[in-house]
């Protein structure tokens, strides 16, 4: 039996959990909040000892108990046992922790209902040890997938849809893939829902190259669920956590999808990046925009411009834009998408956005506005010495990792930035993470 330790949580960490301190030490407790005492054990391995939360012997105010009955086991949500009131707040002082010595932080904007929000839904297949075919994700740092056969956090169409898909792979006697033995067929399903279209794209990633009766199994899927728009069968035969493989082809439909987002009409495909949450995508980038105090008669640069979301949506309150992208298939789409609106003051570059800006600074030419929302790992230095020698009168950063964002900031500032705002967004209720707006300008 392992020893408990009485402890008091005095703050928590950034991924949400509760630090603790005892003889000399400081640990990470999963499912503590600030100011809650309990009981916790040590789990040693070699080179690492970790903490568990044993019991809550004194709660906190905001304290709830979660309505996910996965939540202590699956590895998709974080922030359950909290009050949604609590979670922002909490949001908020993780970025206040990043960026309060540089500029006061705005109130997190939160959601009227943070519930099924997500229209991108990954669920990954197994088997239970009764030989029962299951699907869900993994408990977090393993790679047990979790039998979840409901999610209060992704939209309620799929939790039907996975159901529908275990059973016809039990009737037609279709194995799920195994990726220590490299056996079996399908792999992931990835499920992506247009919020104001009500369009369903179903993507079926297999993990070797035949998928035996396909059509039959297309087949059985569409006649439960004719809501179905469209089905993509994916191959992704690598020993990778990318979910998505190169080959795919569309059985049923086009292939994509369609939604609309702040009045724009938007084509999405399997490997599309489209924000999860619509709703909060639409107030984020409508604070991105206010941001950024457009006139109609500027000219405004889009780095990492993808699809074309923020480009189209910023396009009415600008004289142009141009979105730079070195995706060659996003800038097809984010082309497609401006002819598909109507919008003419909109060009689309295919190049990296790096040596972009570095030639039109040498060519003297500055735009008035950039915006810049790169992936999670934020920008590296060529990017950013790219933008100081363009020098932007007005910068908006939005970012999905406030670590980085804060890294990043931190360059520009050095550079003669000066940040105008910080706006915290909640795009992803009961997990860690929170999106963040910085506006600059060049002094």
């Amino acid at each position: 039996m392992s020893k408990e330790y009485r402890v008091k949580c005095r703050k928590l960490d950034a991924k949400g959990r509760g630090i603790v301190s005892f003889n000399n030490a400081s640990f990470s407790v999963p499912y503590l909040i600030e100011g809650e005492t309990a009981l916790i054990s040590l789990q040693h391995k070699p080179g690492n000892t970790t903490a568990k939360l044993v019991s809550v012997e004194e709660k906190a105010a905001e304290r709830i108990k979660p309505e996910c009955p996965y939540f202590y086991e699956c590895g998709g949500c974080d922030l359950q046992h909290m009050s949604y009131k609590k979670q922002l707040q909490v949001k908020k002082a993780w970025i206040e922790d990043l960026f309060k010595e540089k500029h006061p932080v705005e109130d997190v904007i939160g959601m009227d209902s943070p519930y099924h929000y997500r229209n991108k839904i990954h669920q990954t297949l197994s088997k239970d040890r009764k030989g029962n075919i299951i699907s869900g994700i993994y408990e977090e740092e393993s790679h047990r997938v979790i039998d979840a056969k409901q999610c209060l956090i992704q939209e309620t169409c799929a939790d039907s849809i996975m159901e529908s898909i275990k059973k016809i792979m039990k009737a037609q006697r279709i194995e799920p893939y195994d990726e220590d033995r490299r056996r079996g067929v399908l792999r992931h399903v990835l499920i992506k829902y247009g919020y104001h279209t009500k369009q369903v794209m179903v993507v079926l990633v297999s993990g070797n190259d035949i998928f035996p009766g396909k059509k039959n199994f297309v087949s059985a899927l569409l006649k439960a669920h004719p809501e179905i728009t469209t089905v993509v069968l994916n191959t992704n035969t690598r020993k990778t956590s990318m979910v998505l493989g190169d080959k795919q082809s569309v059985v049923y439909g086009t292939g994509r999808i369609e939604d609309v987002l702040c009045g724009y009409t938007f084509s999405i495909s399997p490997k599309s990046f489209y924000q999860v949450n619509p709703l909060q995508t639409e107030r984020l980038y409508e604070a991105a925009i206010a941001s950024a105090n457009l006139t109609g008669k500027e000219t405004v640069l889009d780095a990492y411009s993808g699809i074309g979301t923020i480009s189209l949506i910023v396009s009415k309150n600008a004289k142009s834009v141009t979105g730079v992208e070195i995706n060659k298939d996003a800038v097809a789409d984010a082309k497609e998408n401006a002819k598909k609106n109507g919008v003419k003051n909109v060009n689309f570059i295919c190049e990296d956005a790096s040596m972009y800006m570095m030639k039109q600074a040498e060519k003297g030419i500055r735009p008035d506005v950039a915006f810049i929302d790169p992936p999670r790992s934020g920008c590296d230095e060529r990017f950013l010495t790219s933008i100081v020698r363009l020098k932007p009168s007005r910068l908006v950063y939005i970012s999905c990792n406030p670590e980085t964002q804060k890294r990043d900031v931190d360059f520009l500032l050095e550079k003669g930035y000066k940040i105008t705002k910080v706006q915290p967004v909640d795009m992803f209720p009961f997990t860690k993470h929170v999106e963040n707006i910085v506006s600059l300008c060049y002094e």
